[in-house]
């Protein structure tokens, strides 16, 4: 049998991204003060230590380290591939540190590069030790079990998933929002020319969505993710977990939302009586696709996604979109406003994307 493809380089490739984007944001008012950008190497300890710093920190290159070098021990190229690949994420790190200086939201600081390298030292022996013990062997012959062969592009966004739903979008589960970002984006670019009076919008252009058209957001915004569920799992019996993992982080991770732009007194607000009915719908119609083929699957996929993003963005953004903002660029949420909010945006249509290419894919009759 053909081994599977290892997930772990693009779940490597994409976190290292998403680190890159969190130690730079928010990419305004770079300036050069002609300081050395490695001064931070001999600069005192910090006095004040924060211990939700110190475990983001720390926490933050654990899984690039563990990623990396699972990635390079599934290639078996290289030796060593803990020194490789800690030695890899310091000196990513000791770079961001370094490009922080041209920054002024930012402070580099010796702490921060010696724990995040001590969090992927630690990421990179606890792959080498599950490697040894025989787990991620026992992983690839459970996805070989349960996925097709070419399932990892749609795992990457079935993971990425709950961390999309973190920043609140207009409506629970609704993502790929972009219409008003992308007109303030053209129409600045566009300003003074010819061209700026194509993107004027007519006065009541955009309206608030009824109670059934949020209601079908909210219930597409379940159905969506399991489908692209389905479209790579074997047999209907594997897709029912699937179908109730997926209940169960559509709740989690809403509440997380509600709890961390809000106040935990409001982790059940983002359930509205229409949410409550979409989403009891969209688990109802899940569970009745539990066995369709697969390319109905991604066919209804995409038909479903093309539906949420025409009425969501169609709709004005939530009231409350200014108060959730103000929330996350205050204190600790700083580093992940931006990066949350950006995969909520990208998200559906990195899952366009992956269903039409499995669509022109040829499909391979060992494995449907």
């Amino acid at each position: 049998m053909t081994p599977h493809r290892s997930s772990a380089t693009l779940f490597a490739l994409i976190f290292a991204s998403l680190i890159i984007y969190a130690s730079l944001y928010p990419f305004e008012g770079w300036r050069d003060q002609g300081i050395n950008p490695f001064y931070f190497l001999n600069a005192p300890w910090p006095r004040y230590w924060s211990r939700f710093d110190v475990v983001a920190n720390f926490l933050g290159y654990a899984p690039l380290g563990f990623l990396a070098t699972l990635a390079l021990l599934r290639t078996r190229l290289l030796p060593q591939p803990v020194l490789l690949m800690t030695l890899a994420c310091s000196l990513l790190s000791l770079a961001m540190e370094a490009l922080q200086v041209y920054l002024p939201q930012r402070v580099p600081q010796l702490s921060d590069w010696l724990l995040n390298s001590g969090g992927a030292l630690c990421g990179a022996v606890v792959a080498v030790a599950l490697e040894r013990m025989g787990v991620i062997d026992h992983w690839s012959r459970f996805r070989a079990r349960w996925f097709v062969r070419e399932a990892r592009a749609p795992l990457v966004l079935l993971a990425l998933w709950p961390a999309a739903l973190l920043f609140p979008p207009a409506v629970p589960l609704a993502l790929g929002q972009v219409r008003r970002r992308l007109h303030d984006f053209l129409d600045g670019l566009m300003d003074g020319t010819p061209l700026a009076a194509l993107i004027d919008e007519p006065v009541g252009y955009v309206l608030p969505l009824s109670n059934l058209s949020e209601l079908i957001c909210v219930a597409l915004g379940f159905v969506i993710p399991c489908l692209l569920a389905y479209s790579i799992t074997l047999g209907w019996h594997r897709r029912i977990l699937l179908w109730l993992g997926g209940a169960l982080t559509a709740l989690a991770a809403s509440s997380l939302s509600a709890t961390l732009s809000y106040s935990p007194e409001h982790a059940w607000g983002w359930l509205s009586f229409p949410s409550q009915v979409g989403l009891g719908l969209g688990v109802l119609i899940a569970l009745l696709f539990l066995a369709l083929p697969r390319k109905l699957c991604l066919g209804l996929l995409l038909a479903a996604l093309a539906w949420q993003l025409s009425l969501i963005n169609a709709a004005p953004e939530t009231p409350y979109y200014a108060q959730a903002l103000q929330s996350w660029e205050q204190g600790r949420f700083i580093r992940f406003h931006g990066l949350a909010q950006w995969l909520g945006w990208i998200w559906p249509y990195a899952a366009l994307l992956t269903a039409l290419m499995a669509l022109s894919r040829r499909e391979d009759p060992l494995r449907r």
